[in-house]
């Protein structure tokens, strides 16, 4: 090898080395995710001109015709200036693209090449380009534009060097390019996940992050943020709100609300509206019947009759920040007023959401205990008041939480009947109570009578005359020892259902007691209507004697009643031997309180009956 072809080898080195540099460095720069197409596009041009040491660096995308090269970005190296999407396009032969659809690169190193493209070669003389090497951008094997190297002056002779560097550049267009259509991909799907496809508003994950991003900067003494949720319901004969008729709503909400709040929609059929600004109550309130009357009335134009009703929440009711809690205070409310009577705007009450909380975890506990058979019964002894005797007990339901700690029904009962535990629980107390009452001694042929409550959900269960019976079946007890107790509640719905009822639980042989006698409205017309037994006087009569006038001329009324009528009657909460007497004055034989005794569990309940016999 001659000393020359030894330099030209190392001069070709040298080149190969300080192009692949360029590329690292170029890499380095560009593939950043902060970095976006016209930058990328920026730093590969200037890149590439002071590389080549070439006066202009275009990118040009290929149109649809493959006729047309459209300017994406210009850049002149001796000012330095970077013009984005000059708008210049240029319109070139079919041979133009047949070439660069051939090649690595083209060189073109002569004016008289430039002959085969009218409007390349009236470009290239017009800014003195003598020789141009113009690399293809490929993305998936289709060609897709082209980044041109232009030499302006003398024709110049590429090295092979700079045929890769040029077509290495065409692949980091290519690569910039890709990755920006990606990223436009990715931010479309992005905003489809985050945006309502009918109304083009935000959904409830936008908005989620919205609300999370705002709460974040407040602090302890700010008024705090506001959520008001729009629940719209159509006319009752077309159910749900159609999205043609939502997108009507957006409409009409984005026109008042303009730049003042962020709109979005959270539900099928439901709004949420999050003020840029803090709002007091009475702000937020107009607001929200500003929303409602817009919506109703515009609505109403077009012929759709709808009601809406609103919730507010403020971020000063949460105990820690948190948007999802916002939103669904707001949504709560807004279930309130809609399931309300007077009013369509509610604003979120945190102690009664508190008070909701904590019956949930109430009807939690009672589910667990009594899977895990710690719902139990006590009874409390109905006696004689002239000797004390007792003559029968009354089961009463008790919960034992998971700490141990028993509760009386009067903590549990209505939680238990409003979601429907009541049933099941009462038919374990119809069995477990007359097993139990199964094993009381008799005295003289007389066997203690049992008493269970009947709530009025269970009153009300077309299989409750079955389940009464199959308890007595199961259990072998008499059903002369069985009376069922019933309050007002249970009677009240309907008195033709509830005479046939208890008529049914009579031919069984059970007796029927009115528990709470003297509290309703219709207790005395009960009397003649129903078939009853027994009347249990209720305690606020009896907590006034003896020196009440009025208790003590009600409770002497009741017994006159009673005696003339058959019915038995029984004095409840009697706590004092001067109570005891006035009810024996007024002819009451039979009562039942902390007197006499206190509610027991099953065992000391047996016990007590055997010192009957002493």
């Amino acid at each position: 090898m001659s000393a020359r072809q030894a330099g030209e080898r190392q001069e070709h080195g040298a080149w190969a080395r300080r192009h692949n540099h360029a590329l690292v460095s170029l890499a380095r720069r560009v593939w950043q995710d902060d970095c976006s197409l016209q930058t990328a596009l920026a730093v590969i041009c200037e890149t590439a001109a002071d590389t080549l040491e070439v006066e202009r660096v275009n990118v040009w995308r290929i149109g649809e015709d493959a006729h047309t090269l459209e300017c994406l970005h210009h850049y002149q190296r001796s000012t330095g200036e970077h013009v984005p999407k000059p708008g210049v396009a240029l319109h070139v032969g079919p041979g133009y693209g047949a070439l660069l659809d051939e090649v690595r690169v083209v060189d073109y190193a002569g004016a008289a090449r430039f002959d085969i493209d009218g409007g390349l070669s009236e470009y290239l003389r017009r800014h003195g380009i003598g020789s141009m090497l113009d690399a293809p951008v490929r993305i998936a094997g289709e060609l897709v534009g082209v980044a041109c190297h232009e030499h302006v002056g003398p024709v110049r002779v590429w090295s092979p060097e700079d045929h890769a560097f040029a077509g290495s550049i065409g692949d980091y267009v290519a690569m910039a390019c890709e990755i920006d259509r990606r990223r436009n991909l990715e931010g479309r799907v992005r905003y489809l996940e985050l945006h309502d496809p009918h109304t083009d508003l935000p959904n409830r994950d936008h908005l989620l992050e919205v609300v999370h991003s705002a709460l974040r900067p407040m602090h302890g003494d700010d008024t705090g943020l506001v959520a008001i949720h729009l629940h719209i319901d159509a006319s009752p004969h077309e159910g749900d709100a159609d999205n043609a008729l939502l997108v009507r709503v957006a409409d009409c909400l984005r026109g008042e609300l303009g730049e003042t709040a962020t709109l979005a929609r959270v539900r099928g059929d439901a709004f949420a509206v999050l003020p840029h600004r803090h709002l007091h109550e009475t702000e937020a309130l107009n607001l929200a019947e500003r929303c409602i009357a817009l919506i109703e009335e515009g609505l109403a134009a077009q012929g759709t009759q709808t009601v809406v009703s609103a919730g507010i929440a403020f971020s000063r009711d949460l105990a820690a920040p948190s948007a999802d809690n916002l939103l669904r205070n707001a949504e709560t409310a807004s279930h309130r007023a809609r399931n309300g009577r007077h009013n369509r705007c509610e604003v979120f009450d945190a102690e009664h959401h508190r008070g909701l909380l904590a019956r949930l975890k109430i009807e939690r506990g009672l589910r667990e205990a009594f899977a895990d058979g710690r719902i139990r019964l006590q009874y409390q002894p109905e006696v004689r008041i002239d000797d004390g005797r007792w003559l029968a007990a009354e089961a009463l339901l008790r919960w034992v939480d998971e700490d141990g700690v028993m509760h009386a029904a009067c903590e549990f009962i209505d939680i238990a009947e409003a979601c429907g535990l009541i049933v099941p629980f009462g038919r374990w107390v119809l069995v477990e109570a007359c097993r139990e009452a199964r094993r009381w001694p008799q005295h003289g042929g007389f066997a203690p009578k049992l008493r269970v409550n009947l709530s009025a959900r269970q009153f009300e269960q077309a299989g409750l005359v079955d389940d009464v019976a199959r308890a007595l079946t199961e259990t072998g007890l008499q059903p002369g020892r069985l009376c069922l107790e019933l309050t007002e509640t249970a009677l009240l719905p309907d008195l033709g259902v509830a005479a046939q009822t208890l008529a049914r639980l009579r031919e069984l042989g059970v007796s029927i007691a009115l528990d709470d006698f003297g509290v309703g409205y219709s207790s005395l017309a009960y009397l003649k209507r129903l078939p009853i037994d027994v009347l249990k006087l209720d305690r606020s009569f009896v907590a006034g004697l003896p020196h009440d006038p009025y208790d003590l001329a009600i409770v002497q009324a009741v017994s006159g009643l009673a005696r003339k009528t058959g019915i038995e009657i029984v004095a409840e909460g009697v706590e004092t031997h001067a109570q005891a007497d006035a009810l024996r004055a007024c002819g009451i034989e039979r009562a039942q309180g902390f007197l006499y005794a206190r509610p027991c569990d099953g065992d000391a309940l047996l016990r007590g009956f055997a010192t009957q016999d002493d």
